[in-house]
């Protein structure tokens, strides 16, 4: 007997997605995969430039739209005119979330002020994702992820010391943003089951960076010391680093911590090294990293990388490949996980691509469907949710509203 599908967590959250591009709708997925009623409204004719974005386009297609846009509806709605801009306060009445990512001053330009649309619907969770926040002298600037990463810190201390600062081969700061962004939103709702109101969530790209920086602020302010580059390695962190073996593969090995570094020192035929004084605390092997790293590097490429593997995961070493995407088709732990999941989709058959995450044991999110043609639930929305008739419809759609 095929058991009935688990109710989605958030199945009784309805969110208007606002703006384009990655910052915002990747809060929208991530509130999408739980369940969340996203209604996406994008401009008519030619929708969020995400549907572009990609290197590869099979049939002319974008590869990473059916990702940020899964699980959501789409809806046509020119913002910049006053009865689209309508159209959206009515939606908002019936909403619980609006999510946008435009600059500072847009929403309220177009009428759409918080405070406006709080008294349209004073349970209304607004969340908001800038470059800079909502306030301060530099809210006003345009601001991308890769501007928030610069100023947030991660790109300074990216790459290798001999190098300019690097960046990760993904947007990171917008992902950041936007997963704060969710955050926020969901403390938000919860508060409203306190206080009956929803408020104001301002997440900003370069504050979601810095979030990340562990300690850095407190090494400056208390000792005066800049973190800087260093390529593969944390400073003082040690032995954590790629290392080579037998038949031309790297391995990542990470035995920082005092125990594991013990059962590392098992494992290599050198226990003497865990009571070695320039190795038998974590202090000792930070400033000594150099000459741990090489007598690590000149064991393991002794060996093949499967065995080397199968070695360190037998003496409880934590170690692994590298992957690119291929190796994660191929790996046995991923597929017993789910942790790619395949969705049909119109042009692509089955697609693949990263399932929900995290996983709930009672209420666990899903993909239901890759994100969608544009204006593909224009009458859903506007007929089911508003009850706009056939003639209304029609002349929005004639004067370009919808």
């Amino acid at each position: 007997m095929t058991e009935a599908p688990r109710p989605l967590p958030l199945r009784d959250v309805r969110v208007i997605e606002l703006g384009q591009l990655l910052a915002g709708p990747f809060c929208g997925q991530l509130l999408g995969d739980f369940g969340a009623e996203v209604i996406k409204l994008e401009d008519p004719g030619k929708g969020d430039p995400m549907r572009q974005w990609g290197r590869e386009k099979p049939y002319g297609k974008s590869l990473w739209w059916p990702v940020v846009a899964r699980n959501k509806k789409s809806v046509t709605c020119d913002l910049r005119t006053s009865e689209g801009q309508e159209l959206v306060r009515r939606l908002l009445a019936e909403s619980d979330v609006l999510l946008e990512n435009f600059r500072p001053g847009t929403l309220e330009r177009w009428g759409l002020a918080p405070e406006r649309l709080w008294e349209i619907n004073p349970r209304l969770v607004v969340t908001r994702v800038t470059g800079f926040g909502q306030t301060g002298p530099y809210s006003g600037r345009a601001g991308y992820g890769s501007i928030g990463e610069a100023m947030g810190g991660i790109r300074h201390v990216t790459g290798d010391p001999d190098q300019p600062p690097s960046r990760a081969g993904i947007s990171l700061g917008d992902s950041l943003a936007a997963t704060y962004a969710g955050i926020g939103t969901l403390v938000a709702l919860h508060e409203r089951t306190l206080s009956g109101k929803g408020q104001l969530v301002d997440a900003a790209i370069y504050e979601s960076v810095l979030a990340m920086m562990e300690s850095m602020l407190p090494e400056w302010q208390q000792a005066g010391y800049q973190r800087e580059r260093t390529g593969p390695v944390l400073p003082n962190v040690a032995p954590s680093n790629v290392y080579p073996t037998a038949d031309g593969d790297s391995i990542l090995i990470a035995a920082n911590q005092d125990t594991v570094f013990t059962r590392l020192a098992a494992v290599m035929g050198r226990p003497e090294l865990a009571a070695d004084e320039r190795y038998a605390t974590h202090s000792a092997r930070g400033a000594n990293m150099a000459e741990l790293d090489a007598l690590i590097a000149e064991w393991s490429a002794t060996l093949p990388a499967e065995r080397l593997l199968a070695t360190l995961h037998e003496g409880g070493v934590p170690a692994g490949r590298i992957y690119q995407a291929k190796d994660m088709f191929d790996d046995p732990h991923f597929a017993a996980r789910e942790a790619i999941v395949k969705v049909a989709h119109p042009d692509f058959g089955e697609l693949a691509m990263q399932n929900v995450f995290p996983k709930l044991s009672a209420s666990p999110g899903s993909v239901r469907g890759a994100g969608p043609a544009l204006g593909q639930h224009n009458d859903e929305i506007y007929r089911g949710l508003l009850g706009l008739d056939d003639q209304e419809i029609k002349r929005l759609h004639s004067t370009g509203v919808i």
